[in-house]
């Protein structure tokens, strides 16, 4: 799955996408599908933030890459593989229920390896993408804001995958409200990501903390 042969190497995409980047916005390297080999070239030019959506990839990925290295999953969670996927993981952007942050809450807990999490809020246009709806995600952040071995550190969430920038601002602005609604329940609640290769400048200036980008990083997959 190599870049394409006539795109910039890794190390300058990266370069390029942190001089554009407000310093206190982090950037997620969405490695996902990706070789090890382009992870470690990432590692070379000074990213250690990573970004998967397949437990058994991440923790192969983790297991090779230097500890420094911090591994976010942004994947369907399936709960029979946190078993897998806790010891490996940093944060879990893509929490989508309360029945899966109260079981990883447990498993955090029976290993002794508290985790980070945002919870996943659905915004966007296709039925296709998971999350919670606004109202169930602050419904959810107040029966488990004191769950042991679980952090809830803000909001992760999607625009529509359109061409329209109405629709697109309209969406992180949403995902934006819900960030703030969840502070005043959980105050140290004050991660947002949102953003990708396609619409991460309207998510950054929406307030975005975290931007997830594969493409321009990695190139188009094969």
């Amino acid at each position: 799955m190599p870049l394409n042969s006539n795109s910039p190497q890794i190390a300058d995409r990266i370069l390029q996408l942190r001089s554009q980047l407000p310093p206190e916005v982090e950037l997620v390297a969405v490695s996902k599908f990706h070789p090890l080999e382009a992870v470690k070239e990432a590692y070379s030019a000074g990213q250690r933030l990573f970004g998967e959506s397949r437990v058994l990839e991440l923790a192969e990925k983790a297991a090779q890459m230097p500890p420094d290295c911090i591994w976010h999953f942004i994947g369907h969670v399936q709960t029979n593989k946190l078993r897998r996927l806790l010891p490996a993981v940093n944060m879990i952007e893509s929490v989508d229920s309360e029945r899966l942050l109260r079981l990883i809450s447990a498993e955090a807990l029976r290993i002794n390896r508290p985790v980070k999490v945002l919870l996943q809020v659905h915004v966007a246009a296709e039925e296709t993408k998971t999350g919670f709806s606004p109202q169930e995600l602050l419904e959810c952040a107040r029966a488990c804001k004191d769950l042991p071995a679980v952090q809830i550190c803000g909001v992760m969430g999607m625009a529509s995958n359109t061409d329209n920038l109405d629709r697109i601002n309209a969406d992180f602005e949403a995902i934006a409200e819900v960030g703030r609604k969840l502070r005043e329940i959980i105050p140290q609640a004050t991660e947002l990501s949102m953003g990708m290769s396609g619409d991460w400048p309207q998510a950054v200036a929406h307030g975005a903390t975290l931007v997830r980008i594969g493409t321009d990083i990695f190139g188009l997959r094969n």
